[in-house]
């Protein structure tokens, strides 16, 4: 069964598309949180989010010893993008509705947003196209440079810009697996990149959140890129900003390496 498969699969059951729905409004929330809502056994929960989570329609983090649930758009985006074509048109407008429906701000902004992605690379090739500027900026739309060490600080650079605080510093670094660092800066030169004056002025007097990418290889030659953005406060106007652009660098992210472009 193909990945594609396993998402009509999950969807095709309306317990989990409710429990899609459920995170679509408040992402985040562990089974107990959902099982709550849901007229059925925990038992019963648990077999639908194992089916959601084998489809990559759900992922889960760990917060101490709670497991939480996050709503994952990716397949549909992927669905969306690249094989539209091969479905009737009853189905391409389901597909559509269900894409807008992932892809809107849950009724609470202050939660993270998690993604997670499949892609046709080796850990080392992905660590690269991360921290490598040259290879970054052409993936991603924005590039990082830093020594990647523990602690050390880095520049944020999209297009001219380039931005740096002491405070943009590198919480872990773990090649080929993990790395973690705060988030950029919000200064008034944003404004080149189509940032209004006020919204920056916000995000800037926001307390710093932070970025986490998560490299595990798995079957298939496969890397499993897990990236979570926390840490925001509540009615973050960062937590906006960022969920729109995410999905998009990191669609990006996979077409370039899985079709090679580092090498044309």
């Amino acid at each position: 069964m193909t990945q594609t498969d396993e998402v009509f699969k999950a969807l095709a059951d309306p317990s989990r598309r409710l429990l899609l729905d459920s995170l679509n409004s408040r992402n985040g929330q562990s089974l107990r949180d959902l099982c709550a809502e849901m007229s059925m056994a925990r038992q019963s929960v648990s077999k639908h989010l194992a089916v959601l989570e084998a489809a990559n329609l759900i992922t889960t983090v760990w917060q101490g010893r709670e497991k939480l649930h996050y709503l994952n758009a990716e397949p549909i985006n992927a669905i969306a993008d690249r094989w539209i074509t091969q479905y009737d048109r009853a189905r391409v407008q389901t597909l559509a509705d269900l894409k807008i429906a992932l892809e809107t701000e849950p009724m609470s902004n202050s939660a993270a947003f998690v993604y997670t992605t499949y892609i046709r690379t080796t850990p080392e090739r992905l660590w690269q196209a991360i921290t490598d500027p040259a290879f970054s900026h052409r993936y991603m739309g924005h590039a990082i440079a830093s020594d990647w060490e523990k602690g050390s600080t880095y520049v944020w650079e999209d297009r001219k810009l380039k931005i740096e605080h002491p405070e943009q510093v590198i919480l872990e670094s773990d090649p080929y697996r993990r790395l973690a660092f705060t988030f950029h800066t919000f200064v008034p030169e944003l404004t080149e990149l189509g940032l209004g004056e006020e919204v920056i002025a916000k995000a800037a007097a926001e307390s710093r959140s932070k970025v986490s990418f998560d490299i595990e290889p798995v079957d298939d030659g496969q890397v499993k890129l897990t990236v979570v953005h926390d840490d925001f406060p509540p009615e973050s106007t960062v937590r906006e900003l960022i969920s729109g652009g995410w999905p998009w660098k990191l669609s990006n992210l996979k077409t370039a390496l899985e079709e090679g472009s580092d090498e044309k």
